[in-house]
């Protein structure tokens, strides 16, 4: 029996009612595939019964991507690595589907990564991964919900959201001490042009590092106390971050964008 490692925040899924939920989210025959964190390769199996042209599975323990190598075939490459040092684009020139059950301790650096490295085009048609609940929870927010912040806000700016399902701790071994959520991510077409998405990242962490104060603090923080700014977006600074809309956040990184030019 092989023994998650808690340094890794492994916990292996072994529902076969949510695998099977998980590989119906999207049409995988024919379509090239990554899995991040395969583990045992339970989800592994269902995918390669899809009957995917190609798939590409990068686990960073050595023990476990040593193991997948019983149960795939000629179609599928193995990495292991680090997905947080991997470069996605290197694996193919046609849209990859992509599944994770990421380990819960690094999985807002993962998608942080990925949104913050996109060109304008995609490398992925869609992105179905797990998260802690109270992680999905904050992806999927809106404003004026305690919920809302930096998270919500660089997700939607270039990728539709949509939570598929909660799920139980019953349905991983270890038993995590926390219910887990699956999100089916899409590219969005349309998104506001900012030129460097770290500049989106800044904006959002002043602004909600004062989440209980009034606007007035970050605002004159990083626009010097602009009024034709105020005037332009007719900003409330009474209000608070979680007050403000997305499009909100991605017009005042444009202008942020053009103080520093």
């Amino acid at each position: 029996m092989i023994k998650a490692k808690k340094s890794l925040g492994q916990n292996f899924l072994i529902d076969k009612n949510i695998i099977d939920k998980i590989v119906n989210t999207v049409s995988i025959t024919d379509n090239e595939v990554l899995e991040v964190g395969p583990g045992t390769g339970n989800l592994t199996k269902q995918i390669l019964k899809k009957d995917p042209s190609k798939m590409y599975l990068v686990e960073k323990d050595t023990f476990l991507a040593a193991n997948l190598k019983d149960i795939i075939d000629e179609r599928v490459n193995i990495f292991n690595e680090d997905i947080l040092k991997f470069d996605e684009n290197l694996l193919s020139k046609n849209k990859i589907i992509v599944f994770g059950n990421l380990p819960y301790n690094v999985s807002t650096e993962i998608l942080s990564r990925w949104i913050t490295k996109l060109k304008n085009d995609y490398w992925f048609s869609d992105l179905i991964l797990m998260f802690q609940k109270e992680v999905a929870d904050r992806i999927i927010a809106q404003f004026n919900t305690s919920a809302y912040g930096r998270l919500s806000i660089l997700a939607n700016w270039r990728l539709k959201i949509n939570k598929i399902c909660d799920i139980s701790p019953e349905s991983f071994s270890p038993r995590p001490k926390i219910q887990s959520s699956l999100i089916h991510f899409t590219p969005k077409k349309n998104f506001v042009d900012i030129k460097d998405p770290l500049n989106l990242e800044k904006i959002t962490r002043v602004f909600f590092s004062h989440r209980r104060k009034m606007l007035k603090k970050p605002f004159n923080q990083i626009f010097n106390g602009n009024t034709d700014l105020l005037d332009k977006f007719n900003l409330d600074l009474n209000l608070r971050p979680q007050n403000l809309d997305f499009d909100t956040y991605y017009k005042l990184t444009i202008e942020y964008e053009k103080l520093r030019s």
